[in-house]
């Protein structure tokens, strides 16, 4: 336990499972002295959801779906009750028709491509609309991405052009809201073994491949994501804005394989 984060609060969207990005975030974050809410979407989500914030000594959950403004006006007026303001936000949300994510880009549909942006990209902006008006002292966003965004992966497909708009956002909302003293950035990790991932055609390929040859021979781990979002949350991140933080044990560097893989 240390306290870093002692005396703020936030809000942490998107834990689906103890194996969750958002889980690694919400532990490191609670570990050090963060006093958290958490939002989940239906009652399925909702049980899994609610031992986990209780095991961080947290009862202040929410069920929220960010494609609908009552539930998220709900949401953040209950924030605005309970604790008068909030010091971060983590958004881990994104969502895709998993068999769009199979064939190929050119075969996705204009659902799911409207679905898929306004779900993985646009909640972002809406979420730190809502937000900016409860960090009354400045703040933190803290939202996902994934590499796949600037560079073509199998199988990413419609999710590579909603975290290129994701982290497109991350930009222009860090020249926004600077001036209130919130900064926004993205954490990149490189493929990681959750619900999120395995939905994702050829996972376990992807991640075997990325651990074989990244520089340190190693994917992220959540305790690393969880200590990076520490930082962004805390004062030493204080003028740390717009950043993608690439979190994928030095993948994104290489230009082809390691030579025993080639």
């Amino acid at each position: 336990m240390g306290d870093m984060l002692k005396g703020k609060r936030g809000l942490v969207m998107g834990v689906a499972n103890d194996r969750s990005i958002a889980w690694g975030i919400a532990k490191a974050l609670a570990d050090q002295g963060a006093e958290l809410a958490f939002s989940y979407q239906g009652e399925a989500f909702g049980k899994r959801v609610e031992p986990l914030a209780q095991s961080l000594g947290s009862d202040f959950l929410m069920d929220v779906d960010v494609t609908d403004d009552d539930s998220l006006g709900r949401a953040f007026d209950q924030i605005g009750t309970r604790w008068g303001g909030m010091d971060f936000l983590v958004h881990a949300i994104a969502f895709s028709d998993k068999n769009e994510l199979t064939g190929r880009f050119i075969h996705t549909s204009r659902d799911n491509f409207k679905n898929s942006l306004t779900i993985s990209c646009y909640s972002l902006i809406d979420l730190a609309r809502r937000a900016q008006p409860l960090m009354t002292n400045g703040g933190s966003i803290i939202t996902l991405t994934y590499g796949g965004s600037n560079r073509v992966t199998p199988f990413y497909n419609v999710m590579g052009v909603a975290k290129a708009a994701l982290e497109s956002s991350v930009r222009y909302l860090a020249n926004d809201l600077g001036p209130d003293g919130i900064r926004v950035n993205a954490i990149s990790p490189g493929p990681m073994k959750t619900l999120a991932g395995a939905a994702i055609g050829g996972a376990r390929k992807t991640y075997r491949h990325t651990e074989a040859n990244a520089p340190l021979r190693a994917n992220a781990t959540l305790e690393a994501i969880g200590g990076t979002a520490v930082w962004l949350c805390s004062d030493w991140g204080a003028c740390t804005t717009g950043e993608i933080v690439l979190v994928d044990g030095g993948y994104h560097v290489l230009g082809m394989p390691q030579t025993e893989n080639l």
